[in-house]
């Protein structure tokens, strides 16, 4: 016998539109909402089934986000609201999330706790983007008008998750605002702990990449489906040029999409009450949450991730299993450096024969802003679906290499009464590891700890350094010089450990290579 109040999810819909013409294109909520009733279909039961639903709770839209994807078109202002009146679910609690990568899986793991705890009984989480079409209506300069309020009769949203910004005042003030300048940086910490030149360590995260490529060759709902090669990946060239050194264009998420993908969660006493037949029913064995230290520049190192190793430990520790035991992974993998840290805390192989990804990854399957992995965990329930009795792995990751989730799942049925350990108790256990000392004015000789160097089209922009001072050890932050003559210096020739001197003016750190 199974628990009546044991959560499982019971259906998954996803949507990816790379055709329809801007003036005719649907906006995030219309995406959502196909998504939506796709997901009902799924359980077998019918679209009727989301009039049911007591909660939802939509994946913040990247336009709300960040400045960088901000709408000209208006935006929606309740979108929870918004979707629960398409749907028609008039009494379900409303729930609109923190950005993150992290929150899907996160969100899963929630509504997992609070269906077994018998305060919900039929949840629907689901979010998308519709950014291609938006960036492709401001090309031709077409006007659309996306706003929407929330129907009449329809109340406020709670807003979950954690309200922290993903980075420091001080690292604003160096030019580090977004994951496409931290990244980078953490993959020359990678390198260098590897020891590895940068000829050798592009080719290795070239074949990295290349197999997400393959499998999302064999996805129709991918993007990139051309199945790019190591080298084709790797190479630097006009259509693929860096952004953050090393980084080329096709080693970056790619946000520019129209995704979306919803997963309904119930209990099993409710499946049966619905009648969704047990073919449907996966089961979430295991699952955690945790953070590293909140900012990039408080890190133990720019090579680890005590919180991935934290929560995916936990979450093998509650299904009873290993990393060997999962016939599926979905290892979250905006950029390089996090498919190579996930695999390394987890404890798999970057060229583990079961592959690490079941949709492609965000650069080639599509990165839906904080959605992508509402598609990672869809894919998972069709595959241990198609396999009985499997287990799959999906992680997911927030900010910065920040905010950490994971679940376990199979269509295998979990034993007694589900519970799992409350994260507060081993995030304090991280938030007590200590950290460097970190510096706001930093001068005299230094060496550089990691680094990148931003381009624009036209070559490389501004020089990103997180150091040491040579007297203390003390950790800084700092830009270079930004003539062309110094940056190149920098990519060709910076690394780990190089030797400078910094410098401190109007509340910015200037690192100058020896």
């Amino acid at each position: 016998m199974i628990d009546p109040r044991t959560p499982i999810l019971v259906g998954s819909g996803q949507v990816s539109d790379f055709d329809t013409p801007p003036e005719v294109g649907h906006s995030a909520i219309d995406m959502i909402e196909r998504a939506a009733r796709k997901a009902a279909a799924d359980t077998g039961v019918g679209e009727n089934l989301l009039s049911a639903l007591d909660a939802i709770c939509i994946l913040r839209l990247y336009t709300d986000t960040s400045w960088r994807f901000q709408s000209p078109f208006g935006r929606c202002t309740n979108p929870p609201a918004a979707v629960a009146g398409r749907v028609g679910a008039a009494q379900a609690r409303l729930q609109y999330t923190h950005p993150g990568g992290n929150m899907p899986q996160y969100m899963v793991n929630r509504m997992a706790e609070e269906i077994a705890a018998g305060e919900i009984e039929l949840a629907l989480i689901g979010g998308g983007e519709a950014l291609r079409t938006m960036r492709g209506a401001r090309k031709v300069g077409l006007e659309i008008d996306w706003h929407e309020d929330a129907p009449a009769g329809y109340g406020d949203y709670v807003e979950i998750g954690d309200p922290r910004v993903g980075v420091s005042d001080y690292e604003m003030r160096h030019q580090m605002s977004a994951p496409i300048f931290m990244y980078p940086m953490v993959e020359n910490g990678i390198r260098a702990h590897r020891g590895r030149t940068v000829p050798e360590h592009q080719e290795s995260i070239g074949r990295l990449m290349a197999g997400f490529a393959r499998v999302a060759a064999a996805k129709p709902l991918a993007a990139r489906r051309e199945g790019y090669s190591a080298e084709e990946i790797a190479k630097v060239t006009p259509d693929n040029r860096y952004i953050g050194f090393p980084y080329t264009k096709l080693m970056n998420s790619n946000p520019y999409i129209d995704q979306s993908a919803a997963v309904i969660m119930t209990s099993v006493g409710k499946a049966k009450e619905l009648g969704i037949e047990r073919s449907r029913w996966v089961f979430l064995h295991g699952c955690g949450d945790a953070t590293d230290h909140w900012f990039v520049s408080e890190r133990v190192n720019y090579h680890s991730s005590p919180a991935i190793r934290m929560m995916s430990g936990k979450a093998f520790d509650m299904a009873g299993k290993t990393a060997a035991d999962m016939d599926f992974l979905d290892l979250y993998s905006c950029f390089p450096s996090a498919i190579q840290m996930g695999c390394q805390e987890v404890g798999v192989a970057e060229d583990d024969p079961r592959g690490l990804t079941v949709t492609g990854g965000l650069p080639f399957f599509g990165g839906p802003g904080n959605n992508y992995v509402t598609h990672s965990i869809a894919e998972m329930m069709n595959s241990v679906r198609a396999r009985p009795g499997s287990f799959g792995l999906c992680t997911a990751n927030g900010h910065n290499v920040t905010k950490h989730a994971a679940g376990i799942y199979s269509t295998a049925p979990t034993e007694g009464a589900w519970h799992r350990e409350n994260p507060a108790g081993y995030q304090a256990t991280l938030d007590a590891m200590a950290k460097p000392e970190l510096v706001e004015v930093a001068n005299g000789a230094a060496a550089i700890e990691t680094y990148t160097v931003m381009h624009r089209a036209d070559g490389p922009e501004h020089g990103l350094i997180i150091g040491r001072l040579a007297d203390s050890g003390a950790r800084f932050l700092a830009n270079t010089p930004s003539d062309r003559e110094t940056l190149q210096d920098l990519q060709d020739n910076g690394d780990v450990g190089r030797l400078g001197h910094v410098s401190h003016a109007d509340g910015v750190n200037i690192f100058a290579l020896a």
